[in-house]
């Protein structure tokens, strides 16, 4: 009889702690953790980085507000060993860049996928964050500077702004609401902290405020200041406050 109430014990645990399903009926895969109702919620939309999937960046929201919407997109392209990527990385520049056609084809689908899952989730445009870590972040910055009509902000983190996309961007009345936070670690060595202050530069001159954040020391991660941070960030921009 302890056996079986032990063998129940676990099967109900492992429910409790089972992954999200990986769904695939809009333009990317992604998984998806909701509230109840998701009509007119902020809608999170995490893009990971390079080598890694849909499930790296999920679980920042358990340290965000529970009223948030949160949907975690896996890449288009396989990587050798396993894990996805945005693009293939242009080795032939001394920086970070990508081949252009990979971005843009990742651009638009990523494009695609926020239109739809904006209308899936009951959500408006205004309500909608991009978080991007690595070449997560350097999307987010695709999306936002290209197509500011479809997200609120964008939190690039560990990220920069391609030249690629800096060689395309004008001065344009849409870019002045969106919402910007830049995280950067200042001992990243995967892609370099001057890709941040860089963007911050950009935009600035495109005449769009970010709020930045620098961590002493950390190198190319999300740190618990750095979630920190982009939770009153987040709090302060979708006008939720208190929810834990």
């Amino acid at each position: 009889m302890m056996k079986f109430f032990a063998a129940l014990l676990c099967m109900f645990t492992g429910m409790a702690h089972a992954e999200p399903a990986l769904l695939t009926d809009l333009a990317l895969p992604y998984v998806a953790a909701a509230p109840a109702e998701s009509k007119d919620k902020p809608l999170i939309i995490f893009l990971h980085g390079y080598g890694s999937d849909e499930r790296d960046l999920l679980d920042i929201k358990n340290d965000l507000s529970p009223s948030y919407t949160y949907l975690s997109v896996r890449a288009p392209q396989e990587v050798d060993g396993g894990g996805y990527k945005w693009f293939t990385q242009d080795t032939d520049q001394a920086e970070y860049e990508g081949v252009t056609s990979d971005v843009d084809k990742s651009t638009d689908l990523l494009r695609t996928f926020i239109e739809q899952a904006t209308e899936k989730y009951q959500t408006q445009p205004d309500k909608v964050i991009l978080v991007g870590f690595s070449q997560g972040a350097m999307m987010s910055y695709q999306i936002g500077l290209q197509y500011p009509e479809l997200v609120h902000g964008i939190a690039p983190l560990s990220g920069k702004i391609l030249a690629s996309l800096h060689s395309r961007l004008k001065p344009d009345e849409r870019l002045k609401s969106l919402k910007v936070f830049i995280g950067h670690g200042s001992a990243d060595t995967r892609v370099a902290y001057s890709g941040a202050t860089d963007a911050k530069a950009v935009l600035e001159n495109l005449l769009i405020v970010p709020e930045f954040h620098s961590y002493a020391g950390a190198g190319h991660t999300i740190t618990t200041a750095e979630v920190a941070d982009l939770k009153r960030w987040l709090e302060r921009e979708l006008r939720v406050k208190g929810a834990d």
